[in-house]
């Protein structure tokens, strides 16, 4: 027994300048970062400077990974199977909490399974129809779905996206119906729009370009405060609509990784963050700046998770 007991603390006083040295070197490869939307969507154009830019800082590549599906959950699921060496991060977002809260089985737990990093920024919502639409207001889309249940269509990225779950929220506090149209991805569900092959719209920023271009008419926008670029456009607060949805994400690894790894891809990120060529990212789709170190952002994910759960049971979403 005392011959096993001198041969663990060899082994391990071998392995342990093995580890340091892995660790001194991180990163000596490319690093696969995790997208879980298609490209084209706003959140995914933010990302992909970010990779460029903490990629610079690391020395090595950081390349972009889109896995769009499943609810925008498979950023998770990639973490949850990776090993946690670095050299997969993918992106953490609300929905991330929502896929796992409404599975039957989740494929992972969001509490348990990942290392949180970095929080970076956040979604800024609104509900937009096109620009040759019979609705000026808010108030004007709302009594056309009064008068007629279910007719009016619109469109998310899914039944699991906050997009939906604030939508069908809307329905329940204003006593409407309307006919929810998932879609894959955000080229087809501008298109959808476009093409009327749907109503209205309820997404994050992606539709900014298009309401600039005079194509689409924003509505309302879901946070705390009115967009810049549209300050005659109100809040669902100021619309009489006692609700404010605010949707933060950053960025995260495999459950396991080491504190040293973390602090350089937490210290790269956060350059990157503040780098003028994202912040020029940020200000076209008017991103938030919600930066969190790393113990912050895990405790935040910890409240987030737990707001997650409230409105999915409120909505009548959550598992059974």
């Amino acid at each position: 027994m005392r011959h096993l007991r001198r041969r663990t603390v060899l082994v391990s006083a071998l392995a342990a300048p093995a580890i340091a040295r892995a660790q001194a070197d991180y990163p000596s490869h490319t690093i696969r970062l995790v997208i879980p939307w298609p490209p084209g969507a706003s959140a995914d154009a933010f990302l992909r400077v970010m990779a460029e830019q903490s990629g610079k800082r690391l020395g090595q590549s950081m390349v972009p990974d889109n896995k769009p599906g499943a609810n925008a959950s498979l950023s998770g699921v990639a973490l949850k199977d990776a090993k946690p060496d670095g050299y997969t991060l993918g992106q953490i977002h609300t929905g991330t909490f929502r896929a796992a809260l409404m599975a039957d089985k989740p494929p992972y737990d969001p509490l348990t399974d990942f290392t949180y990093i970095i929080q970076l920024s956040g979604s800024v919502h609104g509900i937009v129809v096109r620009s040759d639409s019979p609705w000026n207001s808010f108030e004007d889309f709302i009594a056309a779905a009064k008068a007629a249940p279910e007719k009016l269509t619109y469109g998310t990225f899914g039944q699991a996206s906050v997009q939906n779950l604030v939508m069908v929220d809307l329905q329940q506090r204003l006593g409407i119906k309307l006919t929810h149209v998932p879609y894959k991805g955000g080229s087809d569900l501008y298109n959808g729009l476009l093409g009327s092959q749907i109503d209205a719209i309820a997404d994050a920023s992606g539709w900014i370009p298009l309401v600039q271009s005079g194509k689409f008419r924003l509505l309302v926008v879901w946070g705390s405060q009115r967009l810049k670029l549209f300050p005659d456009v109100r809040t669902l607060k100021e619309a009489g609509v006692d609700l404010v949805v605010n949707s933060p994400y950053g960025v995260c690894g495999p459950k396991g990784m080491d504190p040293a790894v973390v602090k350089k891809v937490h210290d790269a990120m956060k350059e990157a963050l503040f780098d003028p060529a994202t912040q020029a990212v940020m200000a076209t789709y008017n991103m938030p700046t919600l930066y969190l170190d790393t113990a912050a952002y895990d405790k935040a994910a910890r409240s987030q998770n737990q707001i997650e759960l409230e409105n999915l049971k409120r909505v009548g979403m959550l598992a059974k």
